[in-house]
């Protein structure tokens, strides 16, 4: 373990000096997020939600430590199968490296070190081990030389692994863009938030999401980090005119503000994974029609930098409603983590076909010429929102007391609207809720119901109804393929 500790630990050093991207542990969980079954995803997300991905790290990590400890064993045993072993994982973490979208040989350098090292420093301590008489024999001094080879080596490599994150953490160009960046006013600001669309409940979700608390949910274990200066959008492939765009020219554009619910096809029933911003950036339908897709096409490839791919219906991307390039979230820069520079924001369809993050290229074709990155793992092409609706308050599990009892949560059909919301006790009537007044068709919308609440156990269930008239379907599914249907029902007690 002290051999794997030295050369993960130089490989993180070597990987913030001068290959980011070559990380092995994140390398290799990454390989590990791409090869997993949707099932497996599904069923981290649900357990862990958006800590899944320090959950992976530490996974890999500890498998690391498994591998090393059990490289130790066998290389004094039965040598050289611990050194084959070794030299097998630091196989595998370059192919990791070199597997993934836009790295070179040079982000392969990190696993290399990380392999040679570990090699030659688990040789040398099993030599030394080996050397050392048995049992009783050994003297204290024998044990003291090799225990002290071995702390060093391990000591070393956790200050190199603690050096190379604050190396990054100080080397941060994009952080510190970000931070000078200033965002442009809007040429078409945001309709106004009529004053009674939130309603003032306690423990109900706020109508616009801060930033901090909006869901991240992605396969990238390192966040991109990509600079504005250097950034370009390429419109390439069924198009009479490619269109390349830079970060300076889509600022200079007319940009758009606008207020959009954004969901995540894991959102299980009654679950967290959604999120409403207000947003500002530039209509893709302008740069497509500049672009000029030829007839025939009905998809647009959307390709993040770290090659994360989407595939969004051509139609959804030049209809009327706000799907933009987004520089902009709740009037502040992108964060980070959130796709900064730029990002797709696309009302109405699940993210996974839609909102592309650190987005650098829009290829237009055909659904019957390219998959995406989630469809080529069984979920379905196009992926519309479902009518959905949720209770926020009160909790399930709660006990509240007998009397006057406030119902609120919300509900959401993006670029469709919510019509009504109704909420049932103990399988009885349906009673209708009072909505709060709505921003668009495109954002959630809030509701409350004032129940008088007998003592006693109950269940409290919710469904919408949507603008189009659609009632929301009781029939519970799984998220797979294309997203979770069915209503949200919280068990209280009454006292």
């Amino acid at each position: 373990m002290a051999a794997a500790l030295a050369g993960l630990g130089a490989a993180e050093l070597v990987a913030a000096l001068v290959a980011p991207a070559g990380s092995p542990v994140l390398t290799v969980g990454a390989l590990v997020v791409d090869l997993a079954p949707a099932w497996l995803k599904e069923l981290v997300i649900d357990l862990f939600g958006t800590a899944d991905k320090v959950v992976l790290v530490i996974c890999v990590a500890l498998g690391a430590v498994v591998l090393a400890a059990a490289a130790g064993v066998l290389e004094y045993r039965r040598p050289p199968i611990g050194r084959v072993v070794v030299v097998a994982a630091g196989a595998l973490a370059i192919v990791a490296v070199l597997s993934r979208q836009n790295t070179s040989t040079v982000d392969a350098v990190p696993a290399v070190l990380a392999m040679v090292v570990s090699a030659v420093l688990l040789t040398v301590l099993v030599t030394r081990l080996r050397r050392m008489p048995a049992g009783a024999a050994a003297s204290a001094p024998d044990r003291r030389r090799f225990l002290a080879w071995a702390g060093a080596s391990a000591g070393l490599g956790l200050l190199a692994a603690a050096g190379g994150q604050l190396i990054s953490a100080g080397n941060r160009a994009t952080d510190a863009a970000r931070a000078r960046f200033m965002l442009p006013a809007a040429a078409v600001p945001a309709a106004p938030i009529p004053a009674g669309a939130a309603l003032n409940v306690p423990g109900l979700a706020p109508l616009i999401t801060p930033n901090a608390d909006f869901y991240r949910i992605d396969t990238a274990l390192r966040v991109p980090r990509i600079d504005p200066g250097t950034w370009t959008l390429k419109i390439t492939g069924m198009v009479e005119q490619e269109v390349e765009i830079d970060f300076a020219d889509l600022l200079a554009l007319p940009l758009e503000e606008s207020t959009t619910t954004l969901t995540c096809v894991s959102n299980a029933v009654g679950g967290d994974l959604i999120g409403n911003a207000t947003w500002l950036g530039y209509p893709i339908r302008q740069l497509l029609a500049k672009a000029r897709p030829r007839a025939g096409a009905d998809m647009v490839l959307s390709r993040s930098e770290d090659g994360w791919t989407a595939s969004t219906p051509l139609e959804v991307l030049t209809d009327d409603r706000n799907a933009i390039l987004a520089v902009g979230m709740n009037g502040e820069p992108l964060p980070l983590e959130h796709g900064y520079p730029v990002r797709m924001v696309v009302p109405g369809l699940y993210g996974y076909v839609s909102a592309t993050k650190w987005v650098v290229e829009l290829t237009v074709t055909r659904f019957d010429r390219e998959t995406a990155y989630w469809t080529n793992r069984g979920w379905t092409e196009r992926g519309p929102v479902k009518l959905s609706s949720r209770i926020d308050v009160p909790r399930r599990g709660t006990e509240v007391p007998a009397g006057p009892v406030t119902v609120a949560g919300v509900a959401w059909s993006q670029h469709v609207g919510i019509r009504a919301v109704q909420v049932q006790v103990d399988d009885g009537d349906w009673n209708e809720a009072s909505l709060a007044e709505a921003i668009s068709a495109d954002t959630w919308r809030q509701w409350s119901w004032v129940w008088s609440a007998p003592a006693g156990q109950h269940t409290l269930r919710v469904r919408a109804t949507d603008a189009a008239g659609q009632v929301q379907t009781s029939v519970r599914r799984d998220v797979i393929p294309d997203g979770a249907t069915g209503l949200h029902d919280v068990a209280i007690t009454v006292t």
